[in-house]
C-alpha cells in the first residue's frame, strides 16, 4: 500500500490538538469535584487549553489551504468521502466554536479570570443570564464533541482495518531512523 502522508506540520498540529482536547475535557470533568486550590488550577487549565485548541484549529485550517490532503488509496466511495468531509467540518466547527463560546461566557460573567496566567478582560456590564444561556449551549456542543471524536476515531479504524486504505497511516507520525 502506497502511503503519502500529510505534511509534518499537519500531523504535529493534529496530535497536539488531540492531546489538548484530552486536557480540556479531563480538566472540565475533574474541576467539578475538586477542592480549592486545585479547582482554580483545573479551571485555568481548561480555559487556557480550550483557547489554544481554538487557535490551533484555525491554524490547521490555514495550513490545510497550503497543504491539501493526500489521496486516500484505494479511493473510497463518494458516500464515504462525503461523510468524511461532513465529519471533518463538524470537528472544525465544534472545536473553533467551543472556545469562542467559552471566552464569551467568562467575559459576560464579569468575574476575574485568566488565560495562561494573564488576566483577561471582563464586561463592564456583566450579563449573567446571557452567560448562563451560552454556558448551556457550550455544554451541549461539548457533549456532542465526545460523539464526534468517537466517530472520527472509529472511522479511522474502519478505514484501516475494514476498508484497508491508507487513511489512518496518512496522519501517523513519521518513524525516526
Amino acid at each position: 500500500m502506497i502511503t503519502k502522508k500529510f505534511a509534518p506540520v499537519q500531523i504535529a498540529l493534529h496530535w497536539i490538538v488531540f492531546l489538548l482536547v484530552i486536557l480540556v475535557y479531563t480538566s472540565a470533568l475533574l474541576r467539578d469535584t475538586a477542592n480549592e486550590p486545585l479547582r482554580s488550577i483545573l479551571s485555568m487549565l481548561h480555559y487556557s487549553s480550550g483557547i489554544l485548541v481554538g487557535i490551533l484549529m484555525i491554524v490547521r485550517l490555514a495550513v490545510r489551504i497550503k497543504y491539501p490532503a493526500p489521496a486516500i488509496i484505494p479511493k473510497p466511495s463518494p458516500m464515504i468521502t462525503g461523510l468524511s468531509h461532513l465529519a471533518h467540518l463538524a470537528i472544525f466547527v465544534v472545536f473553533i466554536l467551543l472556545p469562542v463560546l467559552g471566552f464569551s461566557i467568562k467575559y459576560l460573567n464579569g468575574y476575574d479570570w485568566s488565560l495562561f496566567g494573564i488576566p483577561m478582560p471582563v464586561s463592564a456590564t456583566p450579563d449573567e443570564d446571557r452567560a448562563y444561556e451560552i454556558q448551556n449551549i457550550h455544554e451541549i456542543i461539548a457533549n456532542t464533541g465526545y460523539f464526534i471524536i468517537g466517530l472520527h476515531a472509529a472511522a479511522a479504524l474502519a478505514h484501516h482495518y475494514f476498508w484497508k486504505d491508507n487513511t489512518l497511516l496518512r496522519m501517523m507520525p513519521r518513524k525516526r531512523h
